[in-house]
């Protein structure tokens, strides 16, 4: 199973009316009830290229906004001595150069959900999913052991020599 399966399937949840999906970021209690087979697969799809997308989106923004900005912060000279400077660059580059693509890519994603699922099968989801606190979960275990590297990494820069 891909990573993009793990990330598609919290997205449907069995609930007592049936197979419910929930589109997240969209109506945070609120999921679809899914009539057939064929149309979870169609969401499925639908949910694996816009999760694609966004992916690409975030990450070769994420690649050409530090090319760019560092291209421009040796143009501007001593980019090491102004360190709020080159943050400033990367940071408005990255809206640039990411933040317009994604935006249009949310707001076609909110736009087409409807061509899925119909208002009227809109259904109360009953609290969080077990594969939602699991991805809690792997969230926070990611989390802390990239503090523990980067307390690490700053007590070698920091020792006495």
């Amino acid at each position: 199973m891909s990573f993009l399966d793990l990330i598609v399937d919290a997205n449907f949840r069995s609930e007592n009316v049936g197979r419910v999906v929930v589109f997240s970021g969209v109506n945070r209690n609120r999921g679809y009830l899914v009539k057939s087979p064929a149309d979870e697969l169609r969401i499925k799809s639908f949910l694996k290229m816009f999760y694609f997308a966004h992916f690409a989106i975030l990450w070769l923004g994420i690649l050409l906004s530090s090319a760019w900005s560092t291209f421009v912060n040796h143009i501007l000279r001593k980019p090491e001595d102004h360190f709020a400077r080159s943050m400033a660059v990367f940071i408005g580059t990255y809206c640039l150069v990411a933040g317009l693509p994604y935006w249009l890519l949310w707001r076609s994603f909110k736009k087409s959900i409807f061509t899925f699922v119909s208002a009227q099968d809109e259904v109360v989801v009953s609290g969080t999913s077990p594969s939602q606190r699991r991805w809690r979960l792997v969230a926070f275990c990611i989390a802390a052991f990239a503090a523990l590297i980067m307390a690490i990494g700053v007590l070698l820069l920091v020792r006495a020599k």
